[in-house]
């Protein structure tokens, strides 16, 4: 019996170490943007629970937009909110990139993030893109072709997508959809398409409840506010509205063949960054590439669709379109 005891107490440190996740060292790329802080905050902390525990933020790189005034003032702050959380600020990419492991790449200005994403890609190592993937439907294509090109794991996503409500709708436990409506703040920024720079968030909740397939889109604007429908290839229809006027909120209503669902409050960026961190263990992206590119192809549609005065716009067309445009850039 006491062999027995002994032995049993000799597997206990090995058992530990077998449960214990290696260190991952995350990199940031940009910091113009509050997600650093919020999601440092997170991957640092002492008392990290295991879903987030031994990924650690260990290096930054603070340049991000070059031009959009509200980015370039908070790098300051942020660069020394960050210095304070213990992480290194480095003075360039090739830096930054020699030591992670793994890059958040944060830059609040999607017009840059293909040239840095190029740099984590020739890497190969795994980055998560936040929003706005990118400045242009392109730049988006250009993005997933050179990950596919070097074999580099990425995927993008707004924390909208990992609401609750929006989940289990996602996964069909209140029915199978038929429809939603979904809704977020949407403010506009001159260097970017309109959808892109916030209306993102509402649309990442559609697409979470009705997955891709979407045919075309028309799109309505007013000073104060974005209304934008969509029409997949099975007959569904799913709405996004955009608010610049009163009172903001995230949300929506689904209607599914159990009835009609809310897609839940808001729950922050924790769950999120948990599936960041799976992504950076596993290098399998949650999020495919075909279904984010359809995403940023129906922001891109709308906007078409306000040129033409409302007129419903293919999404085929559109990406064709932004297609022949990456290749043409690529070539020269």
């Amino acid at each position: 019996m006491r062999f027995l005891i002994a032995l049993a107490l000799l597997f206990i440190p090995m058992i530990a170490i077998a449960v214990e996740p290696p260190l991952i060292k995350v990199g940031i790329i940009g910091l113009d943007t509050s997600h650093v802080v919020a999601f440092t905050e997170l991957l640092n902390d002492p008392k990290a629970v295991a879903e987030l525990a031994n990924c650690r933020v260990v290096a930054a790189y603070p340049q991000g937009s070059l031009d959009i005034k509200s980015s370039v003032e908070r790098v300051p702050e942020y660069t020394a909110k960050l210095r304070e959380q213990g992480v290194e600020i480095v003075d360039s990419l090739d830096a930054l990139i020699s030591r992670v492991d793994a890059v958040l790449l944060e830059t609040n200005d999607g017009r840059p993030h293909l040239e840095q994403a190029l740099a984590v890609f020739k890497a190969k190592k795994p980055c998560f893109i936040d929003k706005p993937l990118s400045g242009s439907l392109a730049d988006a294509v250009a993005i997933f072709a050179a990950a596919e090109k070097h074999g580099a794991p990425v995927f993008t996503s707004s924390s909208l997508r990992y609401t609750e409500g929006a989940q289990k709708l996602r996964r069909g436990e209140l029915g199978a959809i038929l429809g939603c409506d979904a809704f977020s703040p949407c403010a506009l920024e001159p260097t970017h398409p309109d959808l892109y720079w916030y209306g993102i968030h509402g649309i990442e909740s559609l697409y979470t409840v009705m997955g891709q397939g979407c045919e075309s889109v028309s799109r309505t604007q007013t000073a104060d506010g974005e209304y934008a429908v969509g029409t997949w290839k099975d007959g569904r229809i799913g709405t996004f509205r955009g608010t610049r006027k009163g009172a903001h909120g995230y949300g929506g209503t689904a209607f599914t063949t159990k009835g009609t669902q809310s897609l839940g409050e808001y729950g922050g960026y924790r769950p999120l960054v948990v599936e960041i961190v799976k992504f950076f263990r596993t290098k399998q992206p949650p999020v495919s590439a075909a279904e984010s590119l359809e995403i940023y192809t129906f922001m891109e549609a709308a906007d078409e669709s306000k040129r033409q005065g409302g007129k419903p716009v293919k999404l085929t067309e559109a990406l064709k379109k932004a297609t022949a445009t990456a290749l043409e850039r690529e070539r020269k």
